[in-house]
């Protein structure tokens, strides 16, 4: 079924759909009589030859500077071409995808005065699957995604590079293979093509997306170090959480009490131990405080994918034409600075669970670095630095981009909120948790096995829902009896994770929050 867009009620998930699934897109009517509305009014300010920015002034400092309204259509394409400066490595397709979609969605609110014609050469490149080459450096976030927003807007009037079933060819040639057009640019187009967020926002949302699966795998993987270092469950009393009261606190200790409901490795009370450490005990806490955090960021999103975010802003019915800022990304910079910080956590505890597993010191009666014949063999002994090296590196990830600023534009944009570096990174720290909750059930899982060839019934006692985990674990890695190539090994663990196949497997058990 496909996605019908009209600028108010587009959701995260059908983003997903578009972007990642090759979901078709529409317009809705009320989206079509919108944008005819308003483009109507933009003409007819053109024919008036009021001044308007972006209509009938140059850009940013060049504000000022009056334009015939003959030179309209050149200033626009002008914009566009000079505007691409984007650099480095282009961005995956999904992110491509996601920010062509959230922009046709914005434009068909109806108060940025594109031409239907236009917007609807847009939508035709997405369901055809042309796909501009986008650079990911370039962006401060403020006019919102200036240079990789205009290299998509090159595409659309034919130039530059796209990438079309698999080839990186000119976006001519693609045009000419799928009978689409493109576009000629009329007075304000261009600048309704290239001033918003929604490149940065494509990248945000898409972390944000797989960091809602994490959460829950940090859980599962949480729950399975619980049953190899015999956990004390009681920590999960829901009489406790429901005292300080925050949702996230509770609906992990809520996942935790399903996840080890029936365990007889993690039980109620333990007859030699009072409480457990902090990674273990506190899991609620700090894996729920990163909860919170991850959801108030799907909140600022799914607010930032239904809104109008260029300049000016057309309203029709009012006989206005505003110049304001909401293509300033700073409401999107702290939401992806957080959600990177919120995702950070769940890695520094990982580690810290998985310090745990391998440490002969802590775990509890396990073989040093949870293997057998230790010395001539190493085991898990350098997994725990890979986690280590991939939480520090965050570290550096974690700087919040949006406290930075430059100014751009001769001063006249003396305020920037580097939101796509924000967005940037936050992928680069989901990327490096990924693979150290990865570790962590790789590590977690060769613990309970390790049990049971102590004699001690680790798989046998193991909860239904961990057991799921395991078993889907087991039916993708063996345990490890001897040293083995261990970057094989740990990728099949990562590939788990991203793929949410983990978590599949033991959601045929339990649901998660």
């Amino acid at each position: 079924m496909a996605v019908i867009i009209n600028g108010r009620d587009l959701t995260i998930e059908q983003v997903i759909s578009v972007c990642r699934h090759h979901e078709k897109v529409e317009l809705a009517p009320e989206a079509i009589e919108a944008v005819n509305k308003a483009r109507a009014y933009v003409e007819k300010k053109v024919a008036e030859k009021a001044v308007v920015y972006g209509l009938t002034t140059g850009f940013g400092k060049f504000a000022s500077v009056a334009i015939d309204t003959d030179q309209t259509a050149e200033l626009q394409r002008n914009l566009i071409i000079s505007h691409t400066c984007s650099m480095g490595k282009p961005y995956d397709q999904k992110y491509v995808r996601a920010a062509m979609l959230l922009r046709a969605n914005s434009l068909s609110r109806g108060n940025s005065g594109i031409r239907l014609e236009t917007l609807q050469t847009l939508i035709d490149m997405l369901n055809a699957g042309i796909h501009p080459i986008v650079p990911e450096k370039g962006s401060v976030g403020a006019s919102g995604d200036l240079a990789p927003l205009s290299c998509i807007a090159l595409g659309l009037i034919g130039l530059g590079k796209v990438e079309y079933k698999g080839e990186v060819i000119e976006a001519k040639e693609a045009f000419e293979k799928t009978g689409l057009k493109p576009v000629v640019l009329a007075s304000k187009e261009g600048l309704a093509l290239n001033n918003g967020t929604q490149m940065l926002t494509a990248v945000g949302l898409n972390t944000l997306y797989d960091a809602m699966h994490l959460m829950k795998i940090a859980d599962i993987a949480a729950a399975l170090t619980g049953e190899a270092l015999h956990a004390i469950a009681k920590a999960y009393d829901p009489k406790t959480h429901l005292l300080r009261g925050h949702q996230g606190q509770m609906d992990v200790a809520g996942n935790m009490r399903n996840l080890l409901a029936g365990s007889g490795n993690a039980l109620p009370l333990h007859p030699t131990k009072v409480q457990d450490p902090y990674s273990q005990r506190c899991m609620p806490q700090i894996h729920g405080a990163s909860r919170d955090a991850i959801m108030y960021v799907y909140e600022a999103v799914s607010r930032e994918i239904n809104a109008v975010t260029d300049n000016p802003i057309v309203f029709p019915d009012d006989d206005e034409v505003i110049s304001g800022g909401n293509f300033h990304g700073q409401p999107m910079a702290l939401a992806f600075d957080f959600l990177k910080i919120a995702i950070s956590e769940l890695a520094n505890v990982a580690e810290r669970r998985t310090e745990r597993l391998v440490n002969p010191a802590l775990s509890e009666g396990l073989p040093a670095f949870l293997v057998k014949d230790g010395g001539l063999n190493n085991g898990f002994m350098i997994a725990q630095y890979a986690s280590a090296s991939m939480v520090s590196e965050n570290k550096v990830y974690d700087h919040p981009a949006c406290v930075d600023s430059i100014p751009t534009s001769a001063n006249q944009e003396d305020h920037v909120s580097m939101g796509a570096t924000s967005a940037r990174t936050a992928a680069m720290v989901l990327d490096n948790a990924q693979k150290v909750i990865g570790i962590e059930l790789a590590a977690a899982a060769q613990g309970i096995w390790l049990r049971q060839e102590l004699g001690e019934k680790g798989i046998e006692n193991l909860a239904p829902a961990t057991k799921a985990a395991y078993e889907h674990i087991r039916s993708i890695a063996e345990p490890v009896e001897k040293d083995i190539i261990m970057i094989d090994y740990l990728a099949k663990f990562d590939e788990m994770v991203k793929d949410n196949s983990i978590l599949e497997a033991v959601e045929k058990v339990v649901t998660l929050k």
